[in-house]
């Protein structure tokens, strides 16, 4: 049931990326926080330091349950690090117009970060990068949690092949 819930809300994800859900706040959160824990690192581990911890928290997790054995659980956090790359997307294409409301007004992580090397006129290239990147984790995360509900449901029955 989860993987299908997840399959639904990353579907309406994938439509509108750039619509704020609830699941951005959290995000936002975690983003901020990483600004912090990167400060050890001088300015540009700083910058970089939000969009690692978006990336960085749900991998953890996702690590963490599969090394634990549960494969399927470990599909939730892989399919939110897959969202965090959709949300990654929306802010680095917004380097450029730079019209995304940001937190206390503060400076444009992406935008400092691409102008630095040049690359800002690419800002819509990298962050449909980005965007393809979570599309290919939310893939893997419905598609690993069908085949191993499904090969537990049949483990469960006792229909298991070997």
């Amino acid at each position: 049931m989860l993987t299908l819930v997840l399959a639904v809300y990353g579907w309406r994800c994938l439509e509108t990326p750039g619509d704020y859900r609830w699941l951005d706040s959290l995000d936002l959160a975690i983003h901020e926080t990483g600004h912090l824990v990167f400060a050890f690192g001088g300015e540009l581990l700083t910058i970089l330091g939000g969009t690692l911890f978006q990336l960085i928290v749900p991998a953890a997790f996702g690590a963490a349950l599969w090394r634990q054995g549960d494969l399927h659980g470990a599909t939730v956090p892989l399919w939110w690090l897959g969202q965090n790359c959709w949300n990654i997307s929306v802010y680095i294409k917004d380097a450029t117009a730079q019209e995304l409301p940001l937190v206390g007004g503060g400076e444009h992580d992406w935008a400092i970060l691409l102008d630095q090397r040049g690359w800002l006129e690419r800002d819509q290239r990298i962050g449909g990068a980005v965007f393809f990147v979570g599309v290919v984790l939310y893939a893997m995360a419905i598609g690993i949690g069908w085949w191993s509900l499904h090969r537990g449901l049949r483990a469960s029955a006792g229909l298991t092949t070997q």
